[in-house]
């Protein structure tokens, strides 16, 4: 106990170290987590997994990963483009991946229990050399 009283610093600098490592995993569990690009392109193809865009028809036009519904932020609750099969995992992508996470907290409540969200957005897909395209 004499040893942890002389030595302060030490108990101080080893539990800001700590925290600081695990500062990442608990705001990822704070936001719900996300999914990694590799992991969104494993849900699509082998759980039938639906891609969605939660970007305005503007920011959609300018680029968007290919296959994904255009459903705006605004518009989600009760959108025509949502599959009615609620069992069904989406996957929810924006350009950085805010609106989407918000939206994905929507859509949980509404009864999309495998709602998840694209970490770090379309700027991650980007990264990952996954395919993106315009519209016209």
């Amino acid at each position: 106990m004499n040893f942890l009283i002389e030595n302060w610093f030490l108990l101080v600098a080893a539990l800001v170290s700590g925290g600081l490592l695990l500062w990442p995993m608990l705001m990822s569990g704070a936001q719900g987590g996300g999914l990694a690009p590799a992991q969104a392109v494993q849900l699509i193809n082998r759980e039938k997994g639906v891609l969605i865009d939660v970007s305005e028809p503007e920011e959609f036009a300018k680029g968007h990963a290919v296959g994904a519904r255009n459903i705006p932020f605004g518009q989600i609750e009760g959108h025509k483009s949502l599959p009615s099969n609620k069992a069904l995992p989406l996957v929810l992508v924006c350009p950085t991946g805010a609106r989407a996470g918000r939206a994905a907290g929507m859509l949980r409540k509404l009864g999309y229990d495998k709602a998840q969200v694209l970490a770090g957005g379309l700027k991650a897909w980007r990264e990952a050399n996954l395919p993106v395209e315009k519209s016209a």
